[in-house]
């Protein structure tokens, strides 16, 4: 639990110095996810000390793992994805996981901003493995349909005799759009570009569908990856 923020920090203290307040005040000052991440880390650490427990002590531990899981169940999840970077040992990738799941719910124009970024750490990650790297500075739109094309994920590559060839080919000429959707609206509310100072931006509900989004594209990108590389 190295990424979870330092509890000694001042911010924490507000309302008393003890470990308990400490950790009310981490739940209110905290996204959700995070939360609910550390309380369902801190259970399971009680639990692998303590294996014998009363059936009070069992209730309870149960009623604090449904609260977790409440917590976690507002926000997409990324744990597939993570996997996928302990496999490639991609720290830059999560690195970025963690930035967006800190954002979803505290800054959504970051949140916004860097589930595009991911989507071209993906692609990248995926070509320089495949031996087919991008010179320059592309964007996410040369990179997703390059990807889509060395995983051979593009419509022109399903045989018409397939069952279910129109769908499976409109579903993966939706995948390419993806990212440049993504791209377009961090253009407008994300963190790329300097806004007009009365300019607002988007909410947590539409930062949940960019992240949600790029996590299902780039699971699916590193899982085709994984299954067809020799």
């Amino acid at each position: 639990m190295d990424w979870f923020p330092g509890i000694r920090e001042e911010k924490y203290a507000s309302a008393g110095i003890s470990k308990a307040k400490k950790l009310r005040a981490f739940w209110k000052l905290e996204p959700d996810y995070t939360v609910g991440t550390l309380l369902l880390a801190l259970i399971d650490y009680d639990a692998s000390l303590n294996a014998e427990k009363t059936a009070e002590a069992k209730a309870l531990a149960d009623t604090c793992r449904q609260i977790a899981t409440r917590l976690l169940a507002g926000s997409p999840s990324l744990n597939p994805l993570k996997e996928h970077t302990k496999v490639l040992n991609a720290n830059h990738l999560a690195k970025q996981i963690q930035r967006l799941e800190a954002s979803v719910e505290t800054d959504p124009s970051l949140a916004i901003g860097t589930a595009k970024e991911l989507i071209e750490t993906c692609c990248k990650t995926i070509l320089a493995e495949c031996g087919k790297p991008i010179s320059g500075t592309p964007d996410v739109s040369t990179l997703t349909k390059e990807t889509l094309k060395e995983l051979k994920l593009v419509p022109e590559g399903v045989p018409d005799a397939a069952r279910g060839a129109d769908v499976i080919k409109r579903l993966l000429s939706n995948l390419g759009t993806i990212g440049n959707g993504l791209a377009e609206l961090r253009g407008l509310y994300g963190t790329g570009h300097g806004k007009h100072g009365s300019a607002t931006g988007l909410g947590v509900r539409h930062a949940k569908l960019a992240v949600g989004a790029a996590a299902t594209l780039t699971v699916f990108l590193f899982e085709t990856h994984k299954e067809t590389k020799p």
